[in-house]
């Protein structure tokens, strides 16, 4: 028995300036699982970007870019769940250094309830 997937995933990511940094993810059909929620993958997706952003600052990326914040390590904690609305996902620094940087990101669904609470570790590549 073979399955076929296919989804597609659209949400936004910035920089705030402030050491913070914010996306938005509006709930789609090609974000959920079988059961009709929000796949976890696109979860962590969403959040491991909106981390990365943070991680940036103000800097565009760029593809073969030196010093990306690549993720080498990453843990999530998945809490709730939703089936339609905007996911909201924040970023803020728990170690901010020149080679490793850590990063909390929350991801929240419309009545603040947190969905996702994810921690991840970025050092700058070559």
């Amino acid at each position: 028995m073979t399955d076929r997937f296919e989804g597609t995933i659209d949400f936004t990511a910035r920089y705030e300036g402030d050491g913070t940094a914010r996306g938005e993810m509006e709930v789609q059909p090609g974000i959920l699982n079988p059961f009709g929620t929000v796949h976890a993958g696109a979860m962590i997706w969403f959040a491991d970007v909106v981390a990365t952003r943070l991680v940036l600052g103000d800097r565009e990326a760029r593809q073969g870019m030196a010093g990306f914040p690549l993720a080498v390590n990453l843990n999530a904690n998945l809490l709730a769940n939703t089936r339609e609305g905007t996911l909201t996902a924040s970023a803020d620094y728990v170690k901010q250094g020149r080679r490793l940087s850590v990063v909390r990101t929350r991801v929240t669904r419309p009545d603040g309830r947190v969905m996702i609470e994810m921690t991840t570790s970025h050092i700058p590549s070559d």
